[in-house]
């Protein structure tokens, strides 16, 4: 499952040095961070294959924010977000948001000189909701198809699903969560998380 985040990640890293997320459009924040991703590949590439957990300062601070965990976790959650007391909800995006910077940060290590091709993209005037299309593309290898659904807030665009390779990220984990709910309840998937953050288990 590690390689399936990898261009999510790449599509994702902003350099907020070079303009503001706020001021752009969906695909020119795909595209400007893809191209910053890259650079920062290259010239970190020792320090990174060094100390592999620096990645996860670097996902949590730049990647993430991008994304609305509290979005994200209501869809991947269902019926059992409203469940949920407030508490569980607050642990729950917590640990979520955990799980996606190790897995993310793991995946960046796998980086091999993969490119990214856009898409046409198909967004009415005065959108709120878009989805940028894009393929990454490995020399001698399949395309992978990576589709961004992004919403439009206050703050600019954020990322509240992925789809690669046809495959929704929100409803591979809504599926196995919800499953593991309804066996064991909402604090024992928790915990769950919070056990496998701890040991760095992104499999």
């Amino acid at each position: 499952m590690k390689r399936v985040f990898l261009p999510l990640l790449l599509g994702l890293v902003l350099n907020s040095a070079v303009t503001v997320a706020g001021d752009l459009d969906p695909e020119s924040l795909v595209r400007q961070t893809s191209d910053r991703m890259l650079v920062v590949l290259k010239e970190q590439h020792d320090l990174i294959q060094a100390e592999p957990e620096r990645l996860y300062g670097l996902v949590d601070d730049i990647v993430l924010p991008h994304f609305d965990f509290e979005r994200m976790a209501r869809w991947v959650l269902g019926k059992h977000w409203k469940r949920a007391s407030p508490d569980q909800q607050q642990r729950f995006v917590n640990e979520f948001r955990t799980l996606l910077v190790r897995t993310y940060g793991t995946a960046l290590l796998e980086y091999r000189d993969q490119q990214i091709k856009f898409l046409p993209l198909r967004m009415a005037a005065g959108s709120e909701d878009v989805t940028v299309r894009t393929e990454v593309v490995k020399p001698g290898g399949v395309p992978i198809p990576i589709s961004y659904s992004m919403f439009r807030r206050a703050d600019g665009w954020k990322v509240y699903d992925v789809a690669i390779d046809g495959i929704s990220l929100v409803s591979n984990y809504r599926s196995s969560f919800s499953t593991e709910i309804k066996d064991q309840g909402m604090d024992k998937l928790i915990q769950r998380l919070v056990e496998r953050n701890a040991k760095g288990d992104n499999t």
